[in-house]
């Protein structure tokens, strides 16, 4: 039995591997660029095979990188797989400026503009948010006490309620129902329409966030936390902010004072801060916060959408729960579009530092000069390090679905989440939790863990994240709309309710990288305006982890 073109790719000439792209069973000929090769075992979609016979040692290739080394003999049509190959990458070091590269045709979006907030910084927000944050841990409670009081009676309660659910059941049961009965019942949870009730209709919500954090910790953890709590009250989607301080923790307020001033010198947004040992009783700062916050509201109420270029975009990149499919569907339609954000002049985040791992030479000569070339490799050097120091290593950041799902390895899984970047330059290299400041593509260390890096993306001014997944991720951020694409068609049909784009209509054939891009584009278009919210904002999926350095990959 011979295998069709179409079910299986090598994605660089110099890839000594093919990919599955659907289950070819054991026995199965490829005939490959005049070569046959029999599989030796069924390859299941997603996987790879050899294209060669390796020995223990030899060198895997793939998107033209180093990604592993064979653990043992490989027979060619062999399988690629955590039995037959460890994680490799390759050296790197600085090297000639490689700054060429395929800017798109942007001709579709001339003079394309959304509708966004425009900031006094000069800065647009895709959407209009108020936040209430804790320096510490100390005060979650009171957060959500405010939450509690505050959401539902100004509109802002959650999408889709499942109370109704839980009076059904307590009727069923009531009703002397079995266990088998109940079990075997359709419920059906009733959907809120909240956007009319909202007292307030320029604000898109109020958003309660909380952390673990903020005292027993170190001095730099402490400047860290404040300098993402700043970038948060300075980003062009929060109109305003509640801060509540214990009094006597490591974040203190003058150095959240001082981390604001370095991201806006000229800050005016409404900032309502309260410390508790100050104020005294819970009563008396309870009071205070909900006078002064809804205060704060009534003038931020006032601010419109109005037309802004989409050089105002600054698009953040994540993926998570990725699978062997991401680094030839999605993350190079992001690539596509991060490029025709680059030449439009916006700004584009790339993070996960780990998920680089493998691919540290190519960016290195994509950075503008040998200044940002150097604190690229030195961030990604000294992390690593770091993450050995604790018993661990870039090399053990795939997941078990990872794995199960075609990356073996962290150097495949960095070689595709890599395309998320596009070709264009690095204009800056910026250490957590700095903010961008230059147009262009920036490289932001982060951890590679889902939550954090996004956390960490709207922190340095994502205004829009674009999150591509294989395995389906509900991930979310409180203030600005996470994007979620899918890189295969399965996993969109099976999870409508979290995806919004599915680019798996790339490996089946039916678009282009370059299609599917400018689609990505103009969807984006629709949320910066308002026009479409995507499935993680309907959600209420408002995941923040503020990042510990040291401890996560």
């Amino acid at each position: 039995m011979s295998a069709k073109k179409d079910t299986f790719l090598r994605i660089h000439p110099a890839d000594n591997v093919l990919v599955a792209l659907q289950d070819i069973p054991q026995g199965t000929s490829i005939n490959f660029e005049g070569d046959t090769i029999v599989l030796t075992e069924t390859i299941a979609a997603k996987h790879k095979f050899s294209l060669v016979e390796l020995q223990p040692g030899d060198e895997i290739t793939m998107y033209g990188v180093l990604v592993g080394k064979a653990s043992q003999h490989i027979a060619k049509g062999g399988p690629i797989s955590t039995k037959t190959v460890h994680h490799a990458s390759g050296e790197f070091h600085l090297s000639k400026r490689k700054l060429d590269w395929h800017k798109p045709d942007t001709s579709k979006f001339k003079d394309q503009t959304f509708m966004g907030y425009h900031r006094a910084d000069g800065s647009v927000g895709t959407a209009n948010y108020w936040i209430v944050i804790p320096l510490v841990f100390c005060e979650n409670r009171n957060i959500n006490v405010l939450k509690e009081a505050l959401s539902d009676k100004l509109g802002y309660k959650q999408s889709k309620s499942y109370d109704n659910d839980v009076d059904q059941l307590i009727d069923l049961y009531r009703a002397g129902k079995s266990t088998q009965e109940i079990l075997s019942t359709d419920i059906h949870p009733v959907a809120d329409s909240e956007r009319s009730n909202r007292l307030f209709k320029n604000i898109d919500g109020i958003k309660f966030l909380t952390h673990e954090m903020g005292c027993g910790c170190t001095g730099a953890d402490a400047q860290t936390l404040c300098g993402l709590i700043a970038g948060y009250i300075t980003h062009p989607n929060v109109v305003g902010a509640t801060v509540l301080s214990l009094g006597c923790q490591h974040a203190q307020v003058a150095i959240l004072q001082e981390e604001i001033k370095l991201r806006d010198a000229g800050f005016n947004k409404p900032l309502v801060i309260l410390e508790q040992q100050k104020v005294g009783t819970e009563a008396e700062m309870m009071q205070q916060a909900l006078k002064q916050t809804f205060a704060g509201l009534m003038q931020a109420n006032q601010i419109e959408r109005q037309p802004a270029p989409l050089s105002k975009l600054c698009i953040g990149l994540e993926c998570g729960g990725s699978d062997g499919f991401s680094g030839i569907s999605a993350n190079p339609a992001l690539g596509y579009v991060s490029d025709l954000l680059v030449a439009m002049g916006g700004s584009v985040i790339l993070s996960e530092f780990p998920e680089l791992c493998g691919v540290e030479q190519q960016l290195s000569d994509r950075c503008i000069d040998e200044e940002k070339a150097n604190r690229f490799m030195n961030l990604m050097t000294t992390y690593n390090a770091r993450a050995v120091a604790d018993g661990s290593g870039f090399y053990a950041n795939p997941s078990p679905g990872n794995i199960k799902d075609g990356l073996i390895t962290d150097a495949i899984k960095s070689a595709g989440a890599a395309k998320k970047g596009g070709t264009s330059p690095v204009v800056d290299v910026l250490d957590y939790p700095q903010k961008v400041t230059k147009n262009g593509l920036n490289l932001l260390c982060t951890p590679g863990s889902d939550v954090e890096s996004t956390t960490a993306e709207v922190a340095a001014g994502a205004n829009i994240v674009l999150f591509t997944t294989g395995l389906g991720t509900p991930t979310g951020n409180p203030v600005t709309p996470v994007i979620k694409l899918s890189s295969n068609t399965t996993i969109a049909l099976k999870m409508p309710d979290i995806i919004d784009i599915n680019c798996g209509t790339i490996i089946e054939g039916e678009e282009t990288i370059e299609r599917a891009g400018e689609r990505i584009m103009e969807y984006i278009i629709q949320v910066a305006s308002g026009e479409l919210v995507p499935k993680a904002v309907q959600l209420q999926q408002d995941d923040f982890i503020p990042w510990k350095r040291g401890v996560s990959l």
